[in-house]
């Protein structure tokens, strides 16, 4: 098994000779083998190891999880580094999942452990990923909806992020440990159906490799790789199309109509991505029904223009289609915006008042179907709430599939006159809106078998 985890980490190019390597040990079975491989692989390979243990604050037994890896790492002469933090108020505080919040913490402090070690001067971040998390990954985008980076689950290798354990199954892991007797914790979270993930791992997985083809994980990992190959490709391709048919300026990227309408429609999405993502240095808020919208100025005669989320803006100029950021001239006037504070109380003049509240979901109640009262699924808000009229790159769920729509053409649809659109105030977590108060909530914040905790807003008093 180490040759094989040796090999993987060579086709993967994760380690050099020299590295500072930051591992990330929580001390279950996958960290602790992972552990103990890298401190095999430095016999061979000059490696300065460290470990890192985040302690979430969440399991009364996670003090003794941390007692434990400390032990262990004295045993092997290596580094121990422990942060301690609370993640459920810091999940609260940000209105984001425990299991986000505790992702992200636990990344920036083996960055932070890993600067501090190396000066700011390179290195690598060790996780014990395997090849069940990547399967679980891969299902759960698929039933989410992604392209082919979802599809293709978790990267054997991301900036200075390495998994060498994800040509590894659980049960080789838990193998190898036996065979080695050593010891590992158990978070008794894993075992629970709390998260969407456990659930794929505990029925959907065990289901498939014993009703449908042995071997599962082995398979769906084996495609995992050809759609990751598959991805690289496919990148690589839009790059050097862009830099043929793309012509950059200061105020942002021009396409040439007739150029661009010649690519293969599946290129053409990619490279309208592309563009967005250099301007807004990432694609968070930006969904398919954004690019959908710019693709269309390609197809349709006329100046015509369409606003997407961080201030971009996409336009038809006669032959050429300009993606960039509206300029200060080109900016709407300020919406009004309320902050949304629960539990709580807002009135608009003119408008009406909004009552907020919060409680435990209890199955047993009736959801009411009542035009101005809803319940939301409170876990899935993502931001802090506003009440505000409409804004350039609103968006909002419309069916169970999580289909998206622009506000702009849900208004148009409904056939709501333009100079009512701006009056219209919705309830809006970020741009995703999950209100549009007598007329339509988004399905994605809908009452659902997970839903934990309910907010029910009220209109009263207005219009």
């Amino acid at each position: 098994m180490i040759e094989k985890v040796k090999d993987y980490v060579e086709k993967n190019k994760m380690l050099t000779p020299g590295d500072t390597v930051v591992a990330g040990v929580s001390g279950g079975a996958d960290s602790l083998c992972l552990l103990f491989l890298l401190k095999e692989f430095a016999k061979k390979m000059p490696l300065q190891l460290a470990v890192v243990h985040v302690n979430h604050g969440i399991r009364n037994e996670a003090g003794e999880d941390a007692a434990y890896v400390k032990q262990i790492c004295t045993k092997l002469d290596v580094p121990f580094f422990l942060k301690e933090v609370d993640v459920e108020s810091i999940a609260k505080e940000q209105r984001i999942s425990t299991e986000e919040a505790g992702r992200n913490i636990r990344y920036a402090a083996f960055s932070e452990i890993l600067n501090e070690l190396t000066d700011g001067k390179g290195g690598k971040i060790a996780v014990a990923h395997t090849a069940n998390d990547r399967a679980e990954t891969m299902l759960f985008h698929l039933f989410r909806g992604t392209g082919l980076t979802g599809l293709s689950g978790i990267k054997p290798v991301r900036g200075q992020i390495v998994r060498p354990l994800l040509c590894l199954e659980r049960a080789e892991i838990e193998q190898y440990l036996k065979e080695k007797n050593i010891a590992f914790c158990i978070d008794r979270t894993n075992n629970e159906d709390t998260y969407t993930r456990n659930k794929i791992r505990h029925h959907i997985l065990p289901y498939a490799e014993e009703y449908v083809c042995a071997g599962t994980i082995s398979h769906m990992n084996r495609t995992a790789e050809m759609l990751l190959e598959t991805e690289e490709y496919l990148k690589e391709q839009t790059c050097g199309i862009y830099k043929e048919i793309a012509e950059e300026t200061e105020e942002g990227t021009f396409f040439c109509v007739e150029k661009f309408v010649k690519q293969p429609k599946l290129l053409q999405k990619r490279l309208l991505l592309l563009s967005v993502e250099r301007i807004a240095a990432g694609r968070r808020d930006i969904g398919s029904v954004h690019i959908e919208d710019i693709l269309s100025l390609f197809y349709k005669a006329g100046n015509k223009e369409q606003r997407l989320p961080y201030g971009i803006i996409a336009r038809r100029e006669f032959d050429r289609v300009f993606i960039g950021v509206q300029t200060s001239e080109e900016e709407k006037s300020k919406f009004d915006e309320i902050s949304v504070f629960v539990p709580g109380e807002i009135e608009i003049d003119g408008v009406g008042v909004f009552e907020f509240q919060l409680f435990e979901y209890d199955k047993s109640k009736i959801i009411p179907e009542k035009t101005y009262t809803k319940w939301f699924d409170y876990d899935k808000i993502e931001k802090s709430l506003v009440l505000r009229t409409r804004q350039t790159g609103d968006y909002l769920t419309i069916n169970q599939a999580l289909s998206q729509k622009t506000l702009k053409k849900y208004f148009i649809e409904e056939k709501i006159p333009k100079n009512q659109r701006e009056k219209i105030y919705v309830l809006a977590d970020g741009s995703h809106i999950v209100w549009i108060p007598g007329l339509r909530i988004s399905q994605y914040y809908k009452i659902g078998s997970e839903t934990k905790k309910v907010l029910q807003v009220h209109f009263r008093g207005g219009h």
